[in-house]
């Protein structure tokens, strides 16, 4: 039973990591990412569809998105939502695919970058501590039932306490390499 909890605990840690991961590859940082474009979601016959399922999306140069549509009536739907996403990019046309120039990024949007990225960092380590405190909770509810021993619970509870400080490395590790991304020039 404490093993499941370990095993149950070390996957919830698992994929607030992941998830960092993807939030931070969402963020913009002077180069082109086909990630960039995930959360943006197209008006398809009525329904908001994210724009990665209607279009091959490439980035064959440092600071070029090439988005390529299965379907060319949607061209104008897709330039509409890329200019109304929040992400200050303007697409170009020329009636088949949509280019997008990713501009370089100004020192004060670094900056500002980073301070996003870290407050991502720090809600993606604050489910890292819920994932330890639930698992504690169970394990001593465990020890409270006399299904496990005093001593296999505080055993246990060190393994949580590992995994809690292994994967707030990871997302720190992640959250150092993002950072140096943004500010790369």
């Amino acid at each position: 039973m404490l093993e499941a909890i370990l095993q149950e605990t070390e996957g919830r840690m698992q994929k607030a990591v992941e998830g960092l991961r993807r939030e931070l590859a969402a963020l913009r940082a002077g180069r082109a990412n086909p990630a960039l474009l995930e959360k943006v979601n197209v008006s398809y016959y009525g329904t908001p569809t994210p724009i990665n399922q209607l279009a091959a999306i490439s980035a064959p140069e440092a600071r070029l998105l090439v988005i390529q549509p299965w379907d060319r009536s949607i061209l104008p739907e897709m330039e509409k939502a890329i200019l109304k996403s929040d992400l200050g990019l303007t697409p170009s046309s020329d009636g088949t695919l949509i280019r997008i120039a990713i501009p370089q990024l100004t020192e004060e949007r670094r900056t500002e970058l980073v301070k996003v990225a870290r407050k991502k960092a720090e809600e993606f380590r604050v489910q890292v501590r819920n994932a330890r405190r639930e698992a504690n909770d169970r394990l001593k509810a465990e020890e409270k039932s006399k299904t496990a021993s005093e001593d296999a619970v505080k055993r246990a509870q060190e393994k949580v306490q590992k995994l809690t400080d292994n994967y707030i490395q990871a997302v720190d590790k992640v959250l150092a390499n993002k950072e140096a991304e943004i500010m790369e020039v």
